[in-house]
């Protein structure tokens, strides 16, 4: 066992500026270097500096999508670390920090809006979530992030009554059948590609979302409330309903 090593890593996450940028990783999403600067608060220069040290010892990783990069945890065992810190600091209650909003202000865009022709805010990662759950959906990591529907994708898409086709991968289609996308206000994945866009047209079609005027957000319908909390569960639907 390297020492040095051991000495460097915690080093590195007893930095007061690191430690914070680290912890407000902590929920699983992905802040991009300008974010994270606010979060320790230092400047653009020094963050970058920070991050650029993280990265390289393996405790954050970049996800680039156009002309953004996103920093997250590298992996599990980084938040396992991170919360063995936190349990032998809690020798007292912690302070209530207060959540980092990012994207829109506007609650509506947050909780369900589109991108383009597929679901994005708080109800687009909760279906690319569940799915996930089920084993449906499968995202690569790294830079070139991909997504893959298996065999288990027929019967979830089917119990939200889409056909069994809409699982199927058209080979005569130049489009991803099923690509993750970084939603820009809760910095996880949504589901982008054609599946996506069967999904939302479905919603739409089935009157379970409502599109508004003059805006990308979208409401839910009493009746649409009900089958997608039934289909997708209570946990993941209190991640939609989830007051700031």
């Amino acid at each position: 066992m390297n020492t040095n090593r051991i000495a460097h890593v915690a080093a590195l996450v007893g930095e007061p500026a690191r430690t914070a940028m680290l912890l407000s990783l902590m929920d699983g999403r992905a802040l991009t270097a300008r974010e994270l600067a606010d979060v320790a608060r230092v400047t653009p220069a020094t963050a970058s500096r920070h991050l650029g040290l993280m990265v390289e010892a393996s405790l954050l990783k970049v996800e680039r999508q156009g002309r953004h990069r996103y920093h997250r945890l590298a992996s599990t065992e980084v938040a396992r670390l991170l919360e063995g810190v936190m349990q032998l600091a809690a020798s007292a209650p912690p302070p209530v920090q207060r959540r980092m909003v990012v994207g829109p202000r506007d609650l509506a865009l947050r909780t369900a809006r589109t991108c383009y022709d597929h679901l994005a805010g708080r109800l687009g990662v909760a279906i690319a979530g569940h799915l996930q759950d089920v084993g449906a959906v499968v995202f690569d990591e790294g830079e070139a992030a991909a997504g893959h529907v298996t065999d288990a994708a027929a019967p979830a898409l089917q119990r939200l009554g889409l056909p069994p086709e809409a699982a199927r991968d058209d080979d005569r289609s130049r489009r991803l059948h099923c690509r993750p996308c970084m939603d820009w206000s809760e910095r996880r994945m949504h589901i982008a590609g054609r599946l996506g866009a069967l999904i939302c047209q479905h919603c739409l079609e089935s009157g379970w979302l409502l599109r508004g005027q003059g805006t990308r957000a979208l409401a839910f319908s009493p009746r649409g409330e009900m089958v997608l909390r039934d289909w997708m569960g209570a946990a993941r639907w209190q991640e939609v309903s989830a007051a700031d």
